[in-house]
């Protein structure tokens, strides 16, 4: 590994030890819906998103809240002593990417078959400490 390869990896994994990340695999809602609600909370700090996640009304915004969680206790474990208040964690990263498709025939009219398509996604959330300048 050349010098400028090495320095730049080493940077990367002291980026890396600030964020924490969690990721959910083949969640059973459509890509398109968890985007609503992955949207809402891009940006924000982790109590408030909490508090959005929680009385949301979508079905989906219960998954997103338990994995917010898990990036939270993530985070916890690589930064151990320290407070998450004294921190300011934000919700640095967020995307739903689509999964896997069941794809089912429904019957229909005249001898044909409609296809159906059940979506799946994956989400990656990455948490960051807001960085605050003087």
């Amino acid at each position: 590994m050349g010098a400028r390869k090495k320095e730049m990896a080493d940077a990367m994994k002291e980026d890396r030890k600030t964020q924490a990340f969690a990721k959910l695999n083949n969640c059973p809602t459509s890509p398109r819906k968890m985007r609503l609600m992955a949207d809402l909370i891009r940006g924000m700090e982790v109590e408030k998103a909490l508090s959005v996640l929680k009385y949301s009304p979508k079905e989906c915004s219960a998954r997103l809240e338990k994995l917010l969680r898990s990036a939270i206790s993530n985070w916890q474990s690589k930064n151990e002593g320290e407070r998450i208040e004294d921190k300011k964690l934000i919700v640095k990263e967020i995307f739903v990417d689509g999964g896997a498709m069941l794809k089912r025939l429904r019957p229909a009219p005249q001898g044909r078959g409609y296809r159906i398509r059940k979506r799946s996604n994956h989400v990656t959330l990455v948490l960051d400490s807001k960085i605050e300048i003087n």
